[in-house]
């Protein structure tokens, strides 16, 4: 019953003092937290403004590097566009130059001139082969069963046979009307004037062959010294070595400083350095043929690759190739 007094008195006396004081105390703690949520927001946009200025900052010097690399390419471009202005006039100079040519080449003295001067050169080398030709005419003798042309060369693994020859189905091919005939050896028993016609025949042939060189213009592999039916054939590279009697003659020059010469006739010679001889004055006439574009008929067929040699020089298609 005290207490409830008490209390009313306390109300009554000192209620309006406490009120406004109470207020105040709310109102304080009220600006305080508006101020510190403010202080954080402030914090907070510093800190993004702050991240802005740093992307805006990269962004610069991002942009630097890119306006640099620009004006470095511009610089580039520059180059090239006036680089390509004197590659196009150097170009203009080359077409005008390549018109020039074009006409020239066209024209009276031209490709056409050219062409004229080889077939005038073909039909003269056409006329002095002819000309060979009715000297020493290669031709079939038909009926006739003598030796044929050279086949056999000594200690040959390729030729099959050790000695003698065959004849051709078409019959011996002959030049002048002498045959070329296979002797493998002398003997007391040999037809010594069958000798001579046939050292007199290879003479024949090498003296075709020293002219149509002449004519074409080809050094021929294995050069010719011309003796009639004494005649020789000269290898820079030997692979047969020189006889005793060759080396005594010879003595003071050697056999790689000079060439080896092998007799084209078998009278009082080594039969085997004849045949040689005969086998690389074949290759003389593949390589003539081969210069105009024929063909061999083989590496022993002396008398059939001169034939094919005179035809294909006197053939119309000669002079258009």
């Amino acid at each position: 019953m005290k207490l409830s007094r008490r209390n009313n008195w306390f109300s009554r006396n000192y209620s309006p003092l406490y009120s406004p004081l109470v207020s105040g105390w709310r109102y304080g703690f009220q600006v305080e937290a508006e101020s510190l949520s403010r202080s954080n927001e402030l914090d907070e946009m510093k800190e993004k403004l702050d991240s802005r200025k740093l992307v805006m900052g990269n962004m610069s010097m991002h942009s630097k590097v890119v306006k640099e690399k620009v004006k470095k390419q511009e610089e580039q471009l520059s180059n090239d566009i006036r680089s390509l202005l004197v590659a196009g006039t150097s170009l203009s100079g080359a077409s005008k130059r390549l018109q020039d040519a074009s006409r020239s080449f066209a024209g009276e003295r031209g490709y056409g001139h050219l062409r004229t001067l080889q077939r005038v050169f073909r039909m003269r080398q056409q006329y002095m082969v002819s000309q060979v030709q009715l000297l020493y005419p290669v031709r079939i003798a038909i009926g006739q069963a003598p030796e044929q042309e050279l086949e056999f060369f000594n200690n040959s693994s390729n030729s099959g046979n050790s000695a003698g020859s065959k004849p051709l189905d078409q019959g011996a091919l002959t030049i002048a009307g002498l045959h070329l005939t296979v002797f493998t050896k002398m003997s007391f028993f040999t037809d010594k004037k069958e000798v001579q016609r046939s050292a007199t025949a290879l003479g024949y042939v090498a003296h075709v062959v020293a002219l149509i060189a002449s004519y074409l213009q080809v050094p021929l592999r294995y050069p010719l010294r011309l003796g009639g039916s004494r005649s020789y054939i000269r290898d820079y590279a030997p692979s047969i070595e020189p006889s005793s009697s060759d080396l005594t003659s010879s003595s003071s020059v050697s056999a790689n400083s000079r060439p080896v010469e092998f007799p084209l006739f078998l009278e009082g010679q080594d039969s085997t350095r004849a045949a040689y001889a005969v086998f690389l004055l074949n290759k003389d006439l593949e390589q003539l043929l081969n210069y105009i574009g024929g063909r061999s008929l083989g590496p022993r067929h002396v008398l059939a690759n001169l034939k094919e040699l005179l035809r294909t020089i006197l053939s119309p298609e000669y002079i258009d190739t």
